[in-house]
């Protein structure tokens, strides 16, 4: 039986998993340390935003790195479908509630351009920030060159649910030890929600797993019907 050598991920947790409690022993502020790592990056606040065309621009990702953070571009939004993305937000923020809907998908409906991709990233990069940009599984062979050629530092690669092991007869699925191999940088892969597959994802390479479908009422009916996957669930 094959022996897989894989290295062992650090927990982390999602806003509502946390709860502040006094505890027992109070320890001192430089003793602790709440760093997160991926690969040879440090973010001193243990903060990724998603990414979400609502939640992370070219500034965002800029500033959130000043701050210690990090910030996730997404490559198949607005901010790569359009020369002006700050101006199709705004109009998608004006839009009555009766006529968001039609809005999206026409916004959305527009091609994604190659150049923009090293567009945005080389801003990012040219504002001395670490840049991190998201792709999902079905674009990964075509926009991670693309990224690492325009300087992204790291690579995720996301879906609402994503597998290692894909099965078709009509194409080759992404095998994420092949991408390893043709880019070098960091790879975040998710989301998952089983042991298993959240296995099956570390004994790749990559280097974080994403565990959890949605972060909360922005993608899921949690706040309405109490129906959410919790991160836990693949860790157990």
């Amino acid at each position: 039986m094959a022996k897989y050598k894989f290295r062992e991920l650090r927990r982390s947790y999602g806003f509502d998993e946390v709860a502040i409690v006094p505890g027992d022993i109070t320890v001192n502020p430089d003793q602790t340390n709440i760093e997160l790592k991926i690969e040879n990056f440090k973010f001193a606040i243990p903060i990724l935003a998603s990414a979400m065309d609502a939640v992370t621009d070219v500034n965002t990702a800029v500033t959130l790195s000043k701050l210690g953070g990090l910030g996730v571009l997404h490559l198949e939004g607005v901010q790569t479908r359009y020369d002006n993305p700050d101006d199709v937000l705004a109009e998608i923020a004006r839009a009555p509630a009766a006529e968001v809907t039609p809005l999206l998908q026409q916004v959305y409906s527009a091609p994604i351009k190659e150049n923009l991709i090293g567009e945005r990233i080389q801003a990012i990069k040219k504002a001395g920030a670490i840049c991190a940009a998201s792709v999902t599984p079905a674009n990964t062979k075509r926009f991670a060159p693309l990224t690492a050629e325009a300087g992204a530092d790291i690579l995720a690669v996301q879906s609402t649910v994503t597998t290692a092991k894909h099965i078709s007869k009509s194409y080759r699925g992404l095998i994420f030890t092949d991408l390893l191999k043709s880019i070098t940088m960091p790879i975040i892969v998710g989301n998952c929600v089983s042991y298993s597959a959240c296995l099956d994802l570390m004994k790749t390479g990559v280097s974080a797993v994403l565990v959890g479908v949605g972060p909360g009422a922005a993608c899921t009916t949690r706040q309405v019907l109490g129906v959410g996957v919790p991160q836990i669930t693949a860790t157990r």
